[in-house]
């Protein structure tokens, strides 16, 4: 028995010590209890904005399709009632009318007796993956509409279009995040492994770029973008823009670690056996500290989610028909959404959620990613 575990113990040193950097990073971001759980929430979120159009029943971009139903509270799917036990999940047919007695607002009435039942799996509008068209959604009802939660002003589905605004501001801020990471790669990278009057240039165009106001130079562009851009157009304007303003903290985390690296002996043997100044930065000094590189990466999404959502909230980013977090987020500036349409504040729990999330994973990674973490407790 003691020889077996002896063995074991031993097994485990040798796989620990023979374990490759990213093993190391997974073995210690396991064991954070907050990290994983907000690993998984990310997964089922992205996943779930991924597949939007298949998760959902309608098209978020339709205005007035269940005009009956405008500013229309969340319609819970129910098993039983007084009238009895159903197999099938169902919810309530509802009328709206005007009433004096609200002082002509909308007054919805719920027809118990009318049941709206639950199906799976059925045609719908159409929507495309890979060039390939589909009609099939998750589920609808029999007749009529369904909203989980609830419609907007103009009669819109708020579980389309949230699903939908998850994977508008995932597609933004990735964008977003792979342009100012190969930015901060060349500029960072070349900084630190030159020194000298390089480093001086670039370093002075980093410190430009840090020191421009955001939120001014946003009001300003957005003065310049034309009013007939369509959707798209608008889209990569702001990833684009969010890119070329999000790298030069990366920049200047390269360049310390290359400044630091490029006298080691590694560096110089690689030198002297003729390898250009291109592939010493590429094939030695950036793979050594991959994880580091990774770890801002994750981190630096939620900040990118954050600036799209801000530039659309106060009306400089996105605007519909497309659905992301910031455009959702405009709705609920009222005092009468905050008094009268609560469901309003759904996506925002949402948004929340995809920033914890992210910000978990990342402090996860960053941990996992310090050799000397271990040795810190």
């Amino acid at each position: 028995m003691s020889d077996t575990v002896i063995s074991q113990d031993q097994k485990d040193k040798e796989a620990y010590f023979t374990a490759g950097q990213g093993q190391l990073i997974w073995t210690r971001f396991k064991k954070q209890k907050a990290a994983m759980v907000g690993a998984m929430v990310l997964a089922v979120l992205i996943l779930s904005g991924l597949f939007a159009p298949f998760l959902t029943p309608y098209d978020p971009t339709i205005a007035g399709r269940d005009k009956e139903y405008l500013n229309g509270e969340p319609q819970i799917p129910k098993f039983w009632d007084e009238n009895g036990f159903s197999a099938r999940p169902f919810v309530y047919t509802y009328e709206r009318q005007r009433s004096i007695k609200t002082n002509f607002r909308w007054q919805t009435t719920i027809d118990r007796e009318a049941r709206r039942y639950v199906v799976l799996l059925p045609k719908g509008d159409k929507y495309s993956y890979f060039g390939i068209e589909f009609e099939t959604h998750l589920f609808g009802v029999d007749k009529g509409y369904i909203h989980l939660f609830g419609t907007d002003s103009t009669g819109k589905d708020i579980f389309s279009r949230t699903f939908h605004a998850i994977n508008t501001s995932m597609a933004v801020g990735t964008i977003g995040v792979v342009i100012a990471f190969f930015m901060a790669l060349m500029i960072g990278g070349v900084s630190g492994y030159y020194g000298g009057w390089i480093d001086s240039i670039l370093q002075m165009i980093t410190d430009a770029v840090r020191t421009i106001p955001t939120i001014p130079l946003f009001m300003a562009l957005a003065a310049f973008i034309p009013a007939e851009w369509s959707a798209e157009e608008r889209f990569f304007f702001i990833s684009l823009l969010l890119g070329f303003i999000g790298w030069p903290t990366l920049a200047r985390r390269v360049r310390t670690h290359l400044l630091a690296e490029r006298s080691q002996e590694y560096v110089l043997a690689a030198q002297l056996c003729g390898a250009s100044s291109g592939h010493v930065i590429r094939k030695h000094l950036l793979p050594s500290f991959t994880s580091y590189i990774i770890v801002d990466l994750i981190i630096s999404f939620p900040y990118m989610v954050l600036s799209e959502t801000a530039l659309s909230f106060i009306g400089l980013g996105l605007k519909d028909p497309v659905n992301s977090l910031g455009v959702m987020l405009q709705n609920v500036t009222s005092a009468d959404v905050l008094l009268n349409y609560q469901w309003y504040f759904i996506p925002v729990l949402f948004f929340i959620t995809l920033v914890l999330a992210f910000v978990f994973v990342g402090d996860g990674l960053r941990d996992a990613a310090d050799p000397y973490a271990d040795t810190k407790k």
